[in-house]
């Protein structure tokens, strides 16, 4: 019996020896998305602008709303269009109140204006860092007859450090849309 023992343990002794363990190095996620190719909206609405191939379009609730889906990132870019009526403040009104909703939870919210004369188009761009629900948001204008926002949602927790590649990614599409973004005559 004590041979059956001391051939056991010395068995596991030999079975156990080998590479000394090391601790396995600690792994970031790589996101990587392709290069854009930029294609252009077509529609009977009165704008028209570029967006990415790595997105699609879909229509929304009303005439002329858009979503942009970034289907491998669970994103869309909700697009809205409103004609103006007498109500330009309050539509400006309205697209601040939704960027400023967020105040709750964003760490700081940085707001570019940006113009294009020769095609009329003027607005705001959004960046809501932080924990925000939207992280990017826009409204385009004409300050005359038209109104266009867009608000940028992830279908996912809103995680600040794991969303930031695809938050970039698709901040760079949303600026080259506003680039590109025209009214149409």
């Amino acid at each position: 019996m004590i041979k059956k023992v001391i051939f056991i343990f010395v068995s596991l002794l030999l079975i156990s020896c080998g590479k000394d363990p090391s601790p396995k190095p600690y792994g970031e996620l790589r996101l990587e998305y392709p290069a854009p190719k930029y294609q252009k909206f077509e529609n009977n609405c009165a704008y028209t602008f570029e967006y990415s191939d790595f997105a699609s379009i879909a229509p929304a609730k009303k005439p002329c709303w858009f979503y942009l889906n970034y289907p491998k990132m669970k994103a869309k870019l909700f697009v809205t269009y409103y004609p103006i009526q007498n109500d330009f403040a309050d539509h400006i009104k309205e697209a601040e109140k939704m960027v400023y909703e967020h105040t709750i939870k964003a760490s700081s919210i940085d707001t570019k204006s940006f113009e294009y004369p020769e095609k009329k188009v003027y607005g705001n761009f959004y960046e809501l860092k932080g924990q925000s629900a939207s992280n990017l948001q826009f409204y385009v204008t004409d300050s005359t007859k038209h109104f266009v926002t867009a608000y940028l949602y992830f279908n996912t927790r809103p995680k600040p450090d794991s969303l930031a590649p695809a938050v970039n990614y698709i901040k760079n599409d949303m600026k080259h849309l506003l680039d590109t973004f025209e009214w149409k005559k």
